[in-house]
């Protein structure tokens, strides 16, 4: 009997090895199988003070010619809009920046967004030339109606901001006003990539190509 208990506990305890290692090599929040890439969004300084529990994981993975970036968010006002945008850099003076589009948090907090896009080592913004563009919105960031030149400029970070001034009030922090939303008059950011370095934001690091399809 001793004999038949210890053959049945070899494989159990085999099973629970493999059950366990998978679990253990994630907890980094990378994905070993290179099939997407994970990293965390921490608190703006700006909003420490008033959303200090702030938070967003992001993972990434390919679709063929383009990537699908999935972002989180917990820790927010509930029942609130933000403005995500991918920028040059994640601290002001932001560089250039790209907007993505908008999170909107549930009752306790929470949201979630997916994008399509190019979200890689490869995302980039350039003007070969000035020309003219329509000006639209005319508020306290009216829209430019001619653009600059410059050469490729490689954008590796993310940023998330209150949708307006009001709802970063409303949360207790500061009122200021922005102009990273649609009509450029949103509130503080409450979230950014600077936990990596200005020159190495977590995009630089996702390869299409490393990536399996």
């Amino acid at each position: 009997m001793l004999k038949r208990l210890q053959f049945l506990a070899v494989p159990a305890a085999l099973n629970l090895l493999l059950t366990i290692a998978p679990l253990s090599a994630a907890s980094d929040g990378r994905d070993d199988s290179h099939d997407s890439d994970t990293f965390k969004m921490v608190v703006s300084a700006g909003a420490k003070t008033c959303v200090p529990n702030a938070t967003a994981t992001v993972s990434i993975r390919p679709a063929g010619p383009v990537e699908i970036m999935d972002v989180s968010v917990q820790g927010l006002p509930p029942k609130t809009e933000f403005d995500f945008f991918v920028l040059q850099v994640p601290k002001a003076p932001f560089g250039v920046a790209w907007y993505q589009g908008d999170i909107e948090t549930d009752k306790n907090g929470r949201g979630y967004q997916q994008f399509v896009g190019r979200f890689s080592i490869e995302t980039f913004a350039v003007a070969t030339g000035p020309a003219p563009a329509p000006v639209v919105f005319n508020g306290p960031f009216p829209d430019a109606s001619l653009n600059p030149s410059f050469n490729p400029i490689q954008m590796y970070h993310l940023g998330l901001w209150f949708g307006s001034p009001q709802a970063a009030q409303a949360a207790g922090c500061p009122a200021t006003v922005t102009p990273f939303n649609g009509e450029h008059n949103a509130g503080i950011q409450v979230l950014n990539t600077s936990n990596f370095a200005d020159d190495h934001g977590p995009l630089r690091d996702v390869n299409p190509s490393a990536l399996k399809p």
